[in-house]
């Protein structure tokens, strides 16, 4: 049948008895089975039959297919594996002793139920016999609480089984665990059974047919996607026939399509005679004349520029004369901040607009990030799983206090958010203005259960779509990081971190700094109508916004919005010890002590909150119009020149443009000031105020705080991308001081950090909320002279410890198979020493690409890699060449890929249970490299861009020596360790596999002939003749390595029997 469930072709069995089971091998190929002894394999393309296969066991119900084996069940109960060529059968398991049921295979693992025989007859085994396909024996069996008749594997986070009986009992367990009689549901079948069931490859839903023919559909979303990549699903349509409309023969315009009719070969009254229904081609649509005015010949093909005014491969036809307007609207292009404007115009401003990567075959090397990003600052890559929260790590970053405590912090949970954060910001800081990924800490984030518990981890369908609430999502995220911070971080010594003298009296000692910054105490009161009053102190890192009821047009500053929600106040039902029953009780909130950085959730979610922000912005743009023409016109009498200075800095007065004024409601500082009796006074906050009082003498004699404005996150409404966030942050003279490299940086500036496009912008721009396209979500306000109150100062907390021995996480690693000597004591690297790196990788989610119609492949999003094995190795002293670090990394994210031809990881390498290596985790062997990075050493690899990308570690490009760039010409190709190997060592490596000692060995033995070569880089002419002969000899080659005789490679060397002797 197609897609919309019309049958293509019938196709009649001349020898089978009853068919049970078909397998779609490949999108042309079927295999069916049935109660004889034969399987017949037929071709869709040509409707005939191709290959029948005798089968020893007659009865083939149930036909599966992996990557290893044909999988057959049969109606005597066993199961057969067959060869995927030949067909022959390698292996067999007697399930049950009565007949089978049902099976289903995933990874290693095979699960059946059937039937067993008993005195009366058959009986539904309750026991699922589950296979372990690499012994290829039984493993413990799997009780369950129903009739197991269907069963399927779900592989979502685990390798989830779901056992179906007949009467519709549902229950899903783990295949090697214990079934939980709470995970039992029930599916009401219209009739009296189930008859089968199947689950979508998307692993999103759930099909149940029952007796009566009818399906039930579930799924874990209103919009499930059933397929990879794949299209809108075509239900079938109901029966129209009993709901036809009457027809009247009388109207001349009714069309006589209502009624369905078979589709026959005869003649029908309808059809036109056939010297009336000639074909007559459409005509073909003119050439534009900017196409022909700018067309040059070559021969007899014309080549011309595209001017852009048609969708690419498309040519709209006109259907009537008379429509001369036609849509020009022209495709998005890969980044909306492209170098051509569009030809069409758009609300959103265009370096707002939501930001990709253009991927080539050469991945990220040839894109052009310096064009999004013309300062020192350093951007975050947006194509990372939940990369949304981008904007919320750089306002986290741009915090001083925060930047020096999260990287002072390090502890030994291997998921801690606060060291992973740490390590990202450590990055930024050593960035040039090269973007950064936090796949690190997004990794450590997705397995937080918390993270999960909330709805913060989105699937990549939802992200891409843009389906989940941007703005409610980071809000969320908001309040989470900042409690998870404040949890990791409660273990340091406060007072050593905190000078103020208020700091104190305020924390206790088990509190964190993050306590210190964010935390406001408060004091809840209860007040019963009976008259007993409860007060119960209490804390809170952020404040969200509580609006006014009221919809009237009247001004409402936003320090007063501010106020109702710090001081909330409200009437709801409560427990009262004195009634002794829940009664209606008025909750009022009081402060005790304001924090250092005012974190607000704006909550504007809803279309009352965006009219909220847009009706108040707009009565303060017309008072802000007034105000300023009543000071222009009290100074009437100004000369030219005075009028030219009113909009400069140095002038009188200080007059912003209409534009500026636009869209504001949000002030740049706010005033606090607690009152004694525990209430607390807000207002907005001006530079005159501040000309009045005075900062200083404000918070020191009068106890009034000053708060300004540092970041604003938005929310950006576009529906052609779904939209994104972006943060507008005040950045502080000190990261100017430390990107700029010079003394006396004392300004602050405004920048949009849209993923990685930053730019400089007015700090208007920061508080403008065009309501239609630009939403606010979270604003951060910082305490005046806040950095006085902290140490600054950053101690690096990674120790040499990190290099020493360790214990691995395998349980069967025995020291025979080690393949390194840690360092001693005395072999501790130093600055400028060589460290031969090199690191093999995994996939874990495969690339999204599209084929354009010219046959090229366009990456649309690259595939994710973990690392998987790091291994380093010693540059000089007696022990050259003897790795000190082997460490192969633990994941506990499903692997896609083992890529095991060019990584030599094989399946069970990175499992604790069964793994023989040196197994670590990723951030164990991160500190060590970090170490190494920070005590200044140079690595010396093949590609290392690529290996320093993949683990997430930002080196300063002194300390590295590439041998695919001391080995290169500009202007072509990059060349292989391989083949380099082969031509200056006479080395032939990467046989079979790739191993990383052996590559790590090779490129530090190619660093010493560049050196000897070069002459230590002095005679950079005579190193040129060697590498024209180097390419010379590689064209001959075509670049291929010839085949070995004797297969020969660092790894055979004696200076490897010491690590064997150890």
């Amino acid at each position: 049948m197609a897609r919309g469930g019309l049958i293509i072709f019938d196709y009649l069995l001349d020898e089978s008895e009853d068919m049970h089971s078909l397998l779609l091998t490949d999108s042309s190929t079927l295999l069916i089975g049935g109660l004889q002894n034969h399987i017949l394999e037929i071709d869709l393309n040509t409707v005939q039959e191709t290959q029948k296969y005798a089968v020893e066991t007659p009865g083939v119900t149930i036909m599966r297919q992996t990557n290893r084996f044909f999988f057959c069940g049969h109606t005597s109960g066993k199961v057969s594996l067959r060869d995927l060529r030949t067909f022959k059968v390698e292996h067999e398991f007697d399930a049950f002793s009565g007949s089978l049921s049902d099976f289903d295979v995933h990874g290693n693992l095979l699960a059946t139920c059937g039937f067993s025989s008993r005195l009366t007859g058959l009986a539904c085994d309750r026991f699922l016999k589950v296979y372990d396909l690499r012994m290829m024996r039984a493993i413990t069996p799997l009780q369950v609480h129903v009739d197991p008749a269907f069963l399927r594997f779900i592989p979502t986070y685990t390798s989830r089984l779901a056992i179906i009986s007949q009467s519709g009992q549902c229950q899903f367990c783990e295949p090697t665990g214990l079934a939980n009689p709470a995970d039992i549901f029930h599916v009401n079948p219209v009739g009296p059974l189930l008859m089968t069931f199947d689950v979508s490859a998307s692993k999103q839903a759930l099909a149940f047919g029952d007796s009566e023919g009818c399906v039930h559909l579930w799924t874990d979303s209103p919009e499930p996607s059933f397929n990879p990549y794949s299209r809108e699903t075509e239900f079938a349509l109901p029966c129209l026939v009993d709901s036809l409309p009457p027809l009247d023969w009388s109207q001349d315009l009714l069309p006589l399509s209502l009624i369905p009719v078979p589709l026959t070969a005869d003649t029908l009254l309808s059809d036109w005679p056939a010297a009336n229904s000639a074909p007559a081609p459409r005509r073909a649509p003119p050439v534009d004349a900017e196409i022909l005015r700018t067309m040059k010949k070559v021969g007899f093909i014309g080549y011309a520029p595209n001017p852009r005014t048609r969708l690419r491969n498309q040519i709209p036809y006109r259907l009537k004369e008379s429509d001369s307007e036609f849509d020009s609207f022209s495709q998005v292009t890969e980044s909306p901040i492209g170098r051509e404007e569009e030809p069409h115009l758009h609300m959103v401003s265009k370096k707002y607009r939501k930001v990709t990567i253009k991927y080539s075959k050469l991945g990220l090397e040839d894109f052009d990030f310096k064009h999004y990003n013309k300062t020192l600052f350093a951007g975050l890559e947006p194509h990372i799983p939940n990369a949304y929260c981008n904007c919320m790590i750089q306002v986290l970053y741009f915090l001083e206090p925060v930047r020096c405590l999260i990287q002072n912090h390090l502890c030994q949970k291997e998921f801690c958010l606060a060291c992973e954060l740490g390590f990202l910001f450590h990055m930024l800081d050593l960035s040039r203005g090269d973007p950064c990924q936090g796949s690190n800490f997004l990794r450590a984030f997705r397995t937080i259960p918390e993270a999960s518990a909330l709805g913060l981890i989105l699937a990549d369908s939802d992200e891409a779509s843009g389906k989940g609430n941007l703005a409610r999502l980071i809000q969320r995220w908001n309040r989470f990081i900042l409690t998870q911070l404040h949890q990791d971080l409660q273990e340091l010594e406060v007072p050593q971190a905190y000078r103020g003298a208020g700091g104190s009296s305020f924390c206790s000692s088990g509190d964190s700094v993050i306590g210190q910054l964010f935390s406001c105490e408060m004091e809840n009161c209860s007040l019963c109508r009976c008259g007993s009053e409860t007060v119960r102190a209490s804390s809170t890192l952020l404040f969200t916004l509580s609006y006014p009821e009221d919809k009237t047009g009247k001004n409402c500053d936003f320090a007063q919005v501010l106020k109702r929600s710090i001081c909330l106040e409200q009437n709801t039902q409560a427990w009262c010890d004195n009634c002794e029953k829940y009664q209606p009780t008025i909750q009022t909130r009081n402060i005790r002590h304001l924090p250092d950085i005012l974190v607000i959730n704006c909550e504007v979610n809803s279309l009352k909150e965006a009219d909220f922000w847009r009706m108040q912005a707009e009565v303060a743009f017309k008072m802000a119009i007034k105000k300023h023409s009543g000071e222009i016109s009290k100074n009437k009498e100004f000369a030219l020149a005075d009028w030219k200075e009113l909009g400069s800095p140095e002038g009188m007065l200080m007059c912003p443009s209409i534009e500026e004024l636009k869209n504001v409601w949000l002030p740049f500082s706010i005033q606090m000031k607690m009152t004694k009796n525990k209430g607390l006074d807000v207002c907005n906050w001006t530079d005159g105020d501040e000309m009045q009082w005075g900062p200083a003498r404000a918070e020191e004699e009068h106890g009034v705080y000053v708060y300004d404005l540092m970041a604003t996150v938005v929310h950006i409404l576009d529906s052609r991308t779904g939209g994104s966030l972006v943060a507008h942050i005040k950045v502080g003279e000190t990261y100017h001081q430390r990107k700029e490299v010079s003394e006396g940086v004392t300004h602050q500036q405004w920048y949009l950090f849209n993923d990685f496009l930053i730019e400089p912008i007015d700090k208007h721009e920061a508080v403008q909320f065009d309501m239609n396209w630009k939403v606010p979500a979270i604003l951060y306000y910082i305490k005046r002279n806040l950095n006085s109150k902290y140490n600054l100062n950053i101690k690096n907390p990674i120790e040499a410890n990190v290099l020493l021995a360790e214990a691995s996480l395998a349980r069967k690693q025995r020291k025979t198979h080690t393949t390194f000597i840690p360092l001693m004591l005395n072999e501790m690297p130093q600055v400028g020493d060589l460290v031969g790196l090199d690191a093999e990788f995994v996939t874990l989610n495969e690339e999204e690409a599209e084929l354009r119609s010219d046959g090229t492949k366009s990456t649309i999003k690259p595939s994710q890699m973990s690392v998987a094995r790091i291994t380093c190795v010693r540059g000089q002293g007696p022990n050259e060449g003897i790795p000190f670090i082997d460490d192969y990394i633990s994941t506990q994210e499903q692997v896609v890929d083992y890529l095991t031809q060019y990584s030599g990881i094989k399946p069970g390498d990175l499992d604790a249970k069964i793994s023989s290596k040196h197994l670590t985790t990723l951030k164990s062997t991160y500190l060590k490299l970090r170490f190494l990075i920070d005590i200044g050493v140079k690595f010396v690899g093949h590609g290392l861009q690529k290996d320093f990308r993949v683990i997430n570690l930002m080196v300063p490009k002194d300390q590295v020596l590439d041998t695919v760039y001391l080995f290169h010409m500009p202007r072509k190709r990059m060349i292989s360790l391989r083949f380099l190997a082969w031509y200056f060592l006479d080395l032939k490596i990467q046989g079979e596999t790739h191993d990383s000692i052996e590559d790590a060995r090779t490129a530090l033995q190619l660093y010493r002939k560049y050196l000897e070569l070069s002459k230590n880089g002095t005679e950079p002419e005579s190193f040129h003749k060697v590498l024209k002969g180097l390419y010379e000899k590689g064209r001959k080659m075509d670049w291929k390595v010839p085949e070995p005789e004797g297969q020969t490679s660092p790894k055979s060397a004696a200076v490897f029997s010491s690590v064997l002797a150890l």
